[in-house]
């Protein structure tokens, strides 16, 4: 990397226990959602009562949480789609290595060839894990170059890399997110079927400690793909994000969360799963639910290398 980082924000080893990067003590208190100028927008061209009951529970589940929060959500099954601050960017923390691994893939099917074993070694270490040093390498042999090619093939037209080699502060929406979501979770041109299940199996096989976010509350026999992340920075205090896609109980579904501004890393988890089990709720709303999937207690992920502030 080019520039010098501090002593607090090296990176973590995998799977170490997540880290304040950088000093969060003073920020100013997070100020409620700014819930008048920025409402909850459901619809569906197939069930519009759901899409009522979506917006009224996302809302209630959001009513007082502080932060600044973006919700992006569809579900191919009902034609639903959900939408709160689609436009409004965040920094990317972790959830970055999708896109990563995306280009990654989008590269390697331009040459028709599979991926090379290291290749496969450190996608792995960096879906599932979260390592950072793993991500830094793919980063590294990509280069920006191929990052901004694949964003542009995706559509992904607001999504910006981190400059320097801070993958970790590459500018990411909500509409974005989603858009790379629905390449990942059906076909298209810009991912052979192959790379799409590769990317949901190792999605799937996330560390526990790191099963938080947009899982909480998904019904039992639902498949769950999930790739979370979180920084803290002087400014905005916490980003906490987190990016699902599910599929059973006759739904087909993604859903990205994103927020920032939150006093600790556990307030953003909150805030993320009252959005999450709503959702999985309205979705799934069974006078004897079954079993809900419930999200580790302990969240943790790896930390993101920053600048010093």
């Amino acid at each position: 990397m080019t520039h010098r980082i501090s002593r607090r924000a090296r990176i973590l080893s995998a799977g170490a226990a997540a880290a304040v990067l950088v000093p969060v003590a003073g920020v100013a208190a997070a100020t409620p959602a700014a819930a008048a100028t920025a409402q909850v927008k459901c619809t569906s061209s197939a069930q519009p009562e759901l899409a009522k009951k979506l917006t009224k529970d996302i809302t209630a589940a959001l009513k007082n949480r502080k932060g600044t929060i973006a919700v992006g959500f569809h579900d191919k099954a009902t034609k639903t789609t959900c939408t709160l601050r689609g436009s409004t960017s965040f920094d990317s923390a972790s959830v970055v290595k999708v896109t990563v691994l995306a280009t990654l893939l989008w590269d390697a099917k331009k040459t028709n060839r599979y991926l090379t074993e290291r290749e496969s070694n450190l996608a792995t270490a960096m879906i599932t894990r979260s390592d950072n040093d793993a991500t830094s390498a793919l980063w590294r042999q990509l280069g920006v170059t191929k990052v901004k090619k694949f964003l542009a093939a995706a559509k992904m037209t607001k999504t910006v890399p981190g400059s320097g080699g801070y993958w970790g502060l590459t500018r990411i929406n909500a509409t974005d997110e989603q858009k790379l979501l629905a390449l990942v979770t059906g076909k298209n041109n810009v991912l052979s079927d192959n790379a799409r299940a590769y990317i949901l199996k190792l999605m799937g096989k996330v560390v526990r400690d790191q099963r938080w976010g947009t899982p909480a509350g998904a019904p039992s026999g639902t498949s769950i793909a999930v790739k979370n992340g979180w920084l803290p920075r002087a400014t905005h205090g916490w980003r906490v994000h987190s990016l699902g896609a599910f599929k059973g109980r006759g739904h087909d579904y993604t859903l990205s969360v994103l927020t920032h501004g939150n006093s600790s890393m556990n307030y953003g988890v909150d805030t993320i799963q009252r959005v999450a089990k709503a959702i999985h709720k309205d979705l799934t709303p069974l006078t004897q639910a079954p079993t809900r999937f419930a999200p580790t207690e302990t969240p943790k992920e790896a930390a993101v290398p920053v600048p010093q502030s």
